[in-house]
């Protein structure tokens, strides 16, 4: 049993308060002997001098010798009426070397003079006071040795500790037996458990089921449940994920080769004579450029892997532009939707340009479809500053607000969509491209009033190690 585990604590606790408790039952036996070992010697030498007294006569030397020696004393002075009588008597073997006065000792008094009788090893003579019995007298007196009383203790202390000790072991080894099978059995219980559950996380069986019958292990398993039960979920979760990345994996291909031919297309329509054509088409290539970075960056995030920013400064309010006149021109009916921007026109930003149009678009275009599914007409706006540590960009709505566990999910995969048929991924995508540029995404509020969420990109961005790319003229 090491010391090191609650069993030998426990048991090192338990010998030690055993110890400490036969001590406080020790030293009060003890003194409480020697007390009434002192006041028998007393009553001895009363019963031998009254014995004397009521003769009236002399008795012989050898007489009084046997009753001091049946006292088991030298003297005996009784004070009777004022005066102080010697009744018996005998040669003393040396000096009295202490006075002992049981009519005024106290408690402490009492165990300090045991334990002083106790330890002494040398015979020597003190003298004993008490009141007699039957309040034959005022006092008596006697003189004694402590070579016999010191036996006498040491013989009942013995005796006391054996007794004692048979006690505490059988105490010592219920408590023991008590607190293995109530504390350390249910504790073992719930080890086991987290180890087969360590072996195989995503098995759900290995789940604890709190029935421990003490208040605070049963609060340990019930939070020991929570722990593995949201554990399970995530790893669940992150499977599902890592399995939308597989399957990303094997249609990106075809995909990208898809929009490529639709981008070599679009590429044809810069010749068109049509001049409405020509405008649009710089436009169309771009979209198609950004589904391919998608389509190539969702594999990314299924595993975890987002790319890093490429930053580069870029004005805001164009970015905006586009933002918005990619989701008008989505807006269904048309114009029941009403976009606005509060951007300065001079206001120039550092961030990677698609993956911060990314964001927006996603927020632009989840404000658009609340309020169109509302079947009334609402506003989005974009605006957005600067101060000395950092650009601010907020994108609010005049929609229904977001229910209360979209706002409890907000930001996690799966979990965050109020629409029917969404994934939940947008928001935490956005979340994820964000905190890459070292900022933050928001919900600053979200009421019957509408909704407003709020991004941060600080300035300084020398701690992040990212690839900056020059200006575009």
């Amino acid at each position: 049993m090491r010391l090191n585990t609650i069993s030998g604590r426990f048991a090192l606790l338990t010998t030690m308060f055993v110890i400490l408790a036969e001590l406080f039952i020790l030293l009060p036996s003890l003194a409480g002997f020697r007390l009434d070992y002192l006041e028998s010697r007393l009553e001895r030498a009363q019963i031998a001098s009254l014995a004397l007294l009521a003769t009236d006569e002399s008795i012989a030397l050898d007489l009084e010798s046997e009753l001091l020696e049946t006292a088991g004393v030298f003297n005996v002075v009784l004070r009777r009426d004022d005066i102080r009588q010697l009744v018996l008597s005998s040669p003393i073997p040396g000096p009295i070397a202490a006075t002992y006065d049981l009519r005024s000792e106290g408690v402490l008094q009492t165990i300090d003079d045991s334990l002083a009788a106790l330890f002494d090893p040398q015979n020597r003579v003190i003298r004993v006071i008490g009141a007699p019995v039957n309040q034959a007298g005022q006092l008596i007196e006697i003189t004694m040795q402590t070579a016999p009383l010191r036996e006498a203790m040491v013989e009942y202390g013995l005796r006391l500790l054996a007794v004692s000790a048979a006690f505490s072991i059988l105490t010592a080894v219920l408590l023991f037996t008590a607190a293995q099978r109530l504390i350390l059995a249910p504790i073992r219980r719930v080890i086991s458990h987290m180890t087969a559950y360590a072996s195989a996380p995503e098995d759900a069986r290995h789940i604890i089921i709190p029935d421990a019958r003490l208040a605070e292990l049963r609060d340990a398993e019930t939070a020991l449940q929570s722990m593995q039960q949201t554990v399970t979920s995530s790893l669940k979760q992150k499977e599902r994920m890592a399995q939308l990345g597989q399957a990303v994996a094997k249609i990106s291909h075809d995909l990208r080769n898809i929009l490529t031919t639709a981008q070599i297309f679009a590429d044809r329509l810069e010749d068109s004579a049509d001049p409405k054509v020509r405008r649009a088409a710089p436009k169309l290539v771009n979209s198609i450029t950004r589904a391919v970075n998608l389509c190539e960056t969702t594999l990314a995030f299924g595993k975890a892997e987002e790319p890093a920013p490429t930053l580069s400064r870029f004005n805001l309010a164009k970015l905006a532009a586009e933002v918005i006149e990619a989701e008008s021109l989505a807006a269904e009916p048309a114009g029941r939707v009403e976009f606005l921007t509060d951007i300065p026109p001079s206001l120039m930003i550092r961030a990677d340009r698609d993956q911060l149009y990314r964001v927006l678009a996603n927020l632009a275009r989840n404000a658009r479809q609340a309020i169109e599914a509302t079947g009334q007409s609402g506003t989005v706006e974009i605006g957005a500053g600067e101060s000395e540590s950092d650009w601010w960009i907020k994108v609010c709505d005049t929609g229904p607000g977001l229910p209360d566990r979209a706002r409890e999910y907000l930001f996690k995969p799966f979990t965050g969509s109020t629409r029917r048929g969404g994934t939940g991924l947008g928001l935490t995508i956005a979340a994820d491209l964000i905190r890459g540029h070292g900022g933050r995404l928001d919900l600053l509020r979200s009421d019957a009033e509408g909704s407003q969420f709020c991004i941060q990109i600080p300035r300084g961005m020398a701690a992040l190690s990212m690839r900056a790319e020059p200006a575009p003229a």
